[in-house]
């Protein structure tokens, strides 16, 4: 975590003001706009986890990814009025803060579900990996956006798929089926079928399999590439190896 944002933030004051203008992944959403959208983040998980501050929540019966939606739009929009030197300014004094945050819990216990993990309370070290995998994904976009080379080390790339991949069992909760693996070229993810539900296992032989390239899969998880255009570029065996192409791993 301190590494990607310490190299966020040497990228964000290398850009000319050209760059802040570039359109990214994040469709309709400029360089600027995932500046800002990151910072808001920041602020967010400040406000609610360290100061205990909630502010306005869902409409009365608004879905939680329509109110994101909704506020992601309202500070994105009312950040235009800050400079991105500015921006820069800011992350850099909130990022220690949030850092600071992170070390002090406990990340064993039970807290906040992760949404599109299921709907029970979540170990907070998931609920931090989260965070995590959030803010390097905006920096991929950045990077891309700007021309810059991807950071994406296969101990990092690993890393965010062990994050995203807690999608499977409630992304395959209602599909029948006895195992299943994802195979991509930095190793190797399992399931099988318990119960009502599917539980994460070391290794398996039998089920459905999906083989699919890394940066295909966690841009999948996070529909930077849709399940059609992943399953051109992959090997999908069994029904529950096509079904867990419906991946999502972030609130949409």
């Amino acid at each position: 975590m301190e590494h990607d944002r310490a190299a966020l933030l040497d990228l964000l004051r290398e850009l000319p003001p050209a760059d802040w203008r570039l359109p990214t992944a994040a469709a309709p959403w400029l360089v600027r706009d995932v500046v800002a959208h990151v910072l808001a983040d920041d602020l967010s998980r400040l406000a609610r986890g360290r100061d205990g501050h909630h502010g306005n929540g869902p409409r009365p019966g608004e879905p939680l990814a329509r109110f994101l939606d909704r506020f992601n739009a309202q500070w994105v929009e009312a950040a235009q009025r800050i400079s991105p030197t500015l921006l820069v300014d800011l992350l850099a004094a909130v990022s220690p803060q949030v850092l600071a945050f992170w070390r002090a819990q406990d990340l064993d216990a039970l807290g906040e579900p992760v949404s599109w993990a299921g709907p029970d309370p979540a170990p907070v070290r998931l609920d931090c990996a989260r965070d995590t995998t959030e803010y390097w994904v905006h920096h991929q976009q950045i990077r891309e956006a700007t021309g810059r080379p991807a950071d994406t080390g296969p101990a990092t790339v690993r890393a965010v798929l062990d994050t995203f991949l807690h999608a499977v069992p409630f992304t395959l909760r209602d599909q029948p089926g006895t195992a299943l693996r994802i195979e991509t070229e930095l190793g190797t993810w399992s399931w099988e079928r318990r119960g009502a539900g599917w539980a994460r296992v070391a290794s398996t032989s039998d089920g459905a399999v999906l083989r699919i390239d890394s940066a295909t899969l966690w841009r999948l998880c996070v529909r930077m590439v849709e399940p059609d255009q992943a399953r051109a570029r992959s090997v999908v065996d069994g029904a529950a190896a096509d079904a867990v192409l419906r991946i999502v791993s972030i609130i949409r």
